[in-house]
């Protein structure tokens, strides 16, 4: 499992790599264990009001989630790179330039305690409040 996140203007999102042979969670709309690499990632969108409030580039910015869709893939590069793509275009959803994103790829092995997904907001090292 390998934990992959994008980090910039003061901000984190975390998505989840599943590999095969990996302990996928159970929930409705969890990874498929037949295919064997599965992206799990929230989304997210910038809102009007209402929302988690966030604060991005030192700025408070209403954020909206959708359901994580996982999506499975055939090879770890593809995986990998459709992972980077998409925390790109989260980041580029609440008006971060997505070439300011910087990409982190940890095994979730050597991190105890770190499974999951998630926003998390860097200057606090809180959760977004979903």
């Amino acid at each position: 499992m390998l934990l992959i996140r994008g980090r910039a203007a003061g901000t984190a999102l975390t998505g989840t790599l599943y590999e095969r042979g990996d302990r996928v969670p159970s929930f409705k709309g969890a990874p498929d264990e037949e295919a064997p690499y599965v992206w799990v990632c929230d989304e997210f969108y910038s809102v009007d009001s209402g929302g988690a409030v966030q604060t991005v580039d030192g700025e408070e910015v209403n954020i909206a989630f959708e359901s994580p869709m996982p999506r499975g893939f055939d090879t770890r590069g593809t995986a990998i790179e459709a992972a980077e793509d998409h925390l790109r275009t989260q980041f580029a959803r609440i008006g971060v330039d997505s070439a300011d994103v910087e990409i982190e790829v940890e095994n979730a092995d050597t991190k105890a305690g770190s499974a999951g997904t998630g926003a998390e907001n860097v200057d606090t090292g809180g959760e977004t409040g979903r």
